[in-house]
C-alpha cells in the first residue's frame, strides 16, 4: 500500500487513481469480513449459554456439574443418603439426574428444578444399554451380528422408546476395546477389534441421537469409558491399565474419537488408571487429546463416584483435592461424589482454581441442554400420551428384535449337518437350566412389571407343528455340583429324535464387577452334555452367555453348537428361526474364544514377534506353549453357515499406490451351498515392515453379503492412505511406504485369497 502511494504522488491522475484504489481496497476489506463471518458464523446457542452464565452466580454453576442418582436401580455405590436432593435441586445445585424412569417420575423432579431462581431445567439420564421397552441381544452378541445397519436400527428403537419416557440421555455406547474374557464388562463393548469396534461406535450413537438432539425421539449419547477400561490387568474390574501409548492411540482410543466424529454428546470417563494416572483426573486424556486435538465440544462426565475415589487411587490426598483435580483435567460434571457441589466454589474463591474452568464446564452443560430444546419446554419430553403410545406399541420393536437376536448367532460347529432342524421331527428333547428360563435379557438390562420374556422352549413350542412333541428336562444348575438330574435328563433324551441342550451362565454372571478367574462353563453343565453324548442321540448345544466362555468337551463332541449370547426380549424365537432354518445363521465372533484360561490375553492382531511359530512342527526356541497349541478354539471373524461359500478372482487395480491414491480391490463371491445366506468378508492388511513392530494382521474392511444358491456377486473394496496408517515411535500419525500384504477371508484364522501391494511415496 504504501508502495502505491509514492508511486501515485507525481501522477496528474493520482486522485481518481488514488479514489479506484481506496474502494478497491475497501471492497477487499468488504470480502475479507464477509469471508470471516461465513468461516466463524455466531452461534446462537454460543450466545445464550454465555448470557445464562453472565447472570448466574458461581454456586448456580457449580451446581450444574453436580449430578445426583434416585432411588431407582442405583448403578453404584450408596451415595451419602443425608443429602435433601429436592432442597438441593429447588436450590439450583444440581444439573443432571440418573436412575428416574418415567415420564411422570421425571415430571415431578424437573418441577422441582423450574423453582430455582433462574429455572434451569434438569437432563435426566439412565443406562439404557441394549433396549429400553423391549430388549434387544446384549452389545457383544449384538456386534457379532457384523450387520451395521441392524446395530444402528437397534440403537434407533432403544433412543425413541427412551425419548417417549422422559429420559434424555444414556450412558452408551461403551466403546471399550476388551481382549480378556474374565473381565465380565466385555458384554458391553463391541469386541476387541478396533476397526470393527469403531464403526459400531457410529452406528450406535446414530441410532440413539436419531437426527439430531432437539428431536423427540432423539436422546444425548454417552461414548465410555474414556479410556483403556478394558485392558485391565488380570481381566479384573476396576483395575489399572498399564499400556504403551502407541497401544493407547492405536488401538482404545478410536472407537472414542469414532464416536466424537459422529457427533457423540458426551463421554464418560473410566475408573481405572491409564499409566499411572487415574482418567478421572488426566489432563493428557481429557484436555490435550479429547478436547484440544479433537475439539470435542460436548461435556465429560465422571462414572460413578469415581472423582471421589481420587483418594483412594492415592492420587489425591482428599475430596477437596480429587475435585480441584478433575475439574483441572476436563471432568466436567461430577456423577454422585458430592466433590464439586462440596469443593468447587471455595476451591475458586481461595484462587486455587479459575473461574474460568468452571465457566467452560458449566458452559457444556447448558449448551446441551439448549440444544435438547429444555430451556424452550422443560417437559417436552413428558408427554403421557406419546409415552403410552410409543411404549404401548411394540409390535414393531419385538419384530426387529427377533431379527437382531437371529443375526447375533453364530453358529461354531454342524456337524453331519444336524442343523437346520427338520420341522417334521416327531420329538424334542430340550434340556439344560436355560431351557425354560426368562432369565435371558443380560446385564444392564431394563425390568419391567410383567416383562414377557420368550424362553427357548416357548420359541421351540411356537415353531413346532402339532405333529412334533416336546420333551424337558432341567438336568442340573448353573453353578453347583448336583447331578440328581441327570438320570431324567438321560432318559428324556433317550425318548427324542434330536436334543437341544442350553446351558451357560445367568445373566448376572456377565456384566459390571463380574470378573472371573475361570471362564470355563460353570458347575457340573458340561458333565451334563458328557452325560447327553453317551446316549448317541444327535445333540443341539446352545451356549448363552455375555462373554467367551471355554467349553473343550462340548466343542469336541456335540454335533452342533450355537453361541447365542443373551438375545433379550425374543431369544426364544430368534433361536428357533435358527434353529429350524427360517434364518440361516451369519453371525462372526468379534471377540476370540481361548481354548484354555491360560492364553488369555488371547486376540487376533498381536504384534509380529522375532520368533515365530510359522511350523507347527518346528516348536523349538519359538514363541509356544509347552502344553497348548497357540491358537484359539474359536477365532475371531469365525462363524458357519448353512450353506457355503467359494471366493475367486482377486484383482488388485494397481500394485503401487500413492499417498493420494486409492487402490480398488475386487473379487467374486459365490455361494456354492443349497441354502440362501450371508456371508461377512473380511479384509485384512499387514504393514510388513515399518518403524514399530505391526500386527501380524488388521481387519480394515469387510462386507456383509446375500446371495442366494449359485449366485455370484463381485465385491470391491477401496483401500486409502488412512487404512495404512498409525501412530509411530513418535505419535505422530504416518502411513510408511512399504510393502503391504492383503488377505482375504471368511475369518481371521481362514484367509482365502492374498496378494500384496506397495505403498510409495
Amino acid at each position: 500500500m504504501i508502495f502505491y502511494l509514492t508511486t501515485l504522488t507525481n501522477d496528474p491522475t493520482y486522485c481518481t487513481k488514488m479514489k479506484t484504489l481506496l474502494s478497491c481496497s475497501l471492497l477487499f476489506l468488504s470480502i475479507v469480513v464477509f469471508a470471516q463471518k461465513r468461516v466463524r458464523p455466531v452461534d446462537p446457542i454460543d450466545q445464550k449459554v454465555k448470557a445464562l452464565l453472565a447472570k448466574m452466580t458461581l454456586e448456580e454453576k457449580v451446581g450444574q456439574l453436580n449430578q445426583y442418582s434416585g432411588t431407582r436401580d442405583v448403578t453404584g455405590p450408596a451415595g451419602d443418603k443425608t443429602t435433601n436432593k429436592l432442597e438441593d435441586i429447588k436450590q439450583g445445585k444440581v444439573g443432571a439426574m440418573l436412575n428416574i424412569r418415567g415420564v411422570k417420575e421425571i415430571r415431578a423432579v424437573q418441577e422441582v428444578a423450574m423453582q430455582s431462581r433462574l429455572k434451569i431445567p434438569l437432563i435426566f439420564g439412565l443406562d439404557v444399554i441394549h433396549g429400553f421397552r423391549v430388549t434387544f441381544p446384549v452389545p457383544l452378541g449384538e456386534t457379532a451380528s457384523w450387520d451395521l445397519n441392524a446395530i444402528e436400527l437397534s440403537a434407533r428403537y432403544t433412543g425413541t422408546q427412551a425419548a417417549a419416557a422422559g429420559v434424555n440421555w444414556t450412558f452408551a455406547p461403551m466403546v471399550d476395546i476388551a481382549r480378556d474374557p474374565r473381565w465380565g464388562r466385555v458384554m458391553e463393548g463391541a469386541g476387541e477389534d478396533t476397526y470393527l469396534g469403531s464403526l459400531v461406535a457410529k452406528a450406535r450413537v446414530r441410532g440413539l441421537q436419531g437426527k439430531g438432539l432437539g428431536n423427540l425421539d432423539a436422546i444425548m449419547a454417552c461414548a465410555k469409558h474414556f479410556a483403556a477400561y478394558g485392558a485391565g490387568l488380570a481381566g479384573r474390574e476396576y483395575a489399572a491399565a498399564d499400556i504403551s501409548d502407541q497401544t493407547l492411540l492405536n488401538v482404545y482410543l478410536p472407537p472414542f474419537k469414532a464416536a466424537v466424529d459422529a457427533g457423540v454428546a458426551t463421554l464418560m470417563n473410566s475408573f481405572n488408571t491409564v499409566n499411572g494416572v487415574p482418567a478421572t483426573g488426566n489432563s493428557y486424556l481429557q484436555r490435550d487429546i479429547l478436547k484440544g486435538q479433537w475439539q470435542f465440544k460436548g461435556f465429560v462426565v465422571s462414572d460413578f463416584g469415581s472423582i471421589g475415589e481420587l483418594v483412594a487411587h492415592g492420587y489425591a490426598e482428599n475430596q477437596e483435592d480429587a475435585a480441584r483435580l478433575a475439574i483441572t483435567a476436563g471432568s466436567d460434571m461430577d456423577m454422585e461424589s458430592r466433590s464439586y457441589i462440596l469443593n468447587l466454589t471455595r476451591l475458586v474463591k481461595e484462587r486455587k482454581i479459575p473461574v474460568s474452568v468452571i465457566d467452560d464446564a458449566a458452559g457444556r452443560i447448558l449448551r446441551k441442554k439448549f440444544e435438547l430444546g429444555l430451556f424452550d419446554d422443560p417437559y417436552r419430553f413428558c408427554n403421557e400420551e406419546r409415552e403410552k403410545q410409543v411404549l404401548g406399541d411394540l409390535n414393531e420393536s419385538l419384530e426387529a428384535a427377533r431379527k437382531v437376536g437371529a443375526k447375533s448367532i453364530v453358529l461354531l460347529k454342524n456337524e453331519n449337518q444336524v442343523l437346520p432342524l427338520s420341522k417334521k421331527l416327531k420329538s424334542i428333547a430340550v434340556i439344560g437350566p436355560l431351557a425354560k428360563s426368562n432369565d435371558l435379557k443380560g446385564g444392564w438390562s431394563q425390568g419391567w412389571k410383567n416383562d414377557q420374556i420368550v424362553s427357548l422352549y416357548e420359541g421351540l413350542e411356537a415353531k413346532v407343528g402339532n405333529g412334533t412333541k416336546l420333551l424337558y428336562a432341567r438336568g442340573c444348575n448353573f453353578n453347583d455340583t448336583l447331578r440328581t438330574g441327570f438320570a431324567e435328563a438321560v432318559e428324556t433324551a433317550k425318548n427324542a429324535d434330536v436334543i437341544i441342550a442350553a446351558i451357560g451362565e445367568s445373566s448376572g454372571m456377565t456384566g459390571e464387577a463380574t470378573s472371573r478367574t475361570d471362564i470355563s462353563i460353570p458347575g457340573v453343565q458340561e458333565d451334563l452334555i458328557k452325560a447327553l453324548v453317551a446316549t448317541g442321540k444327535p445333540l443341539v448345544v446352545l451356549i448363552m452367555s455375555g462373554r467367551p466362555l471355554t467349553f473343550n468337551y462340548t466343542a469336541d463332541h456335540a454335533n452342533s453348537i450355537l453361541y447365542t449370547w443373551w438375545l433379550g426380549s425374543q431369544s426364544g424365537n430368534s433361536m428357533a428361526d435358527v434353529l429350524f432354518g427360517d434364518y440361516n445363521p451369519s453371525g462372526k465372533l468379534p471377540i476370540t474364544f481361548p481354548r484354555v484360561l491360560g492364553q488369555i490375553p488371547i486376540y487376533y492382531n498381536e504384534l509380529s514377534t522375532g520368533r515365530p511359530l510359522l511350523n507347527p512342527k518346528d516348536r523349538a526356541w519359538k514363541s509356544v506353549y509347552m502344553d497348548q497349541p497357540n491358537t484359539p478354539k474359536f477365532a475371531f471373524g469365525y462363524g458357519l453357515s448353512y450353506t457355503t461359500f467359494e471366493y475367486q478372482n482377486l484383482k488388485l487395480d494397481k500394485t503401487k499406490m500413492k499417498g493420494t491414491e486409492k487402490l480398488t480391490v475386487t473379487m467374486d463371491l459365490t455361494n456354492t451351498g443349497k441354502y440362501a445366506g450371508e456371508e461377512v468378508v473380511q479384509l485384512y492388511l499387514q504393514d510388513k515392515f515399518a518403524s514399530i513392530a505391526r500386527p501380524v494382521k488388521e481387519l480394515k474392511d469387510f462386507q456383509k453379503v446375500m446371495l442366494k444358491p449359485g449366485e455370484t456377486k463381485k465385491l470391491s473394496f477401496v483401500i486409502d492412505k488412512q487404512k495404512l496408517s498409525f501412530f509411530n515411535q513418535k505419535l505422530k500419525w504416518v502411513a510408511e511406504p512399504g510393502e503391504f500384504k492383503l488377505m482375504i477371508g471368511t475369518a481371521s484364522d481362514n484367509i482365502k485369497l492374498k496378494s500384496n501391494f506397495e505403498l510409495i511415496n
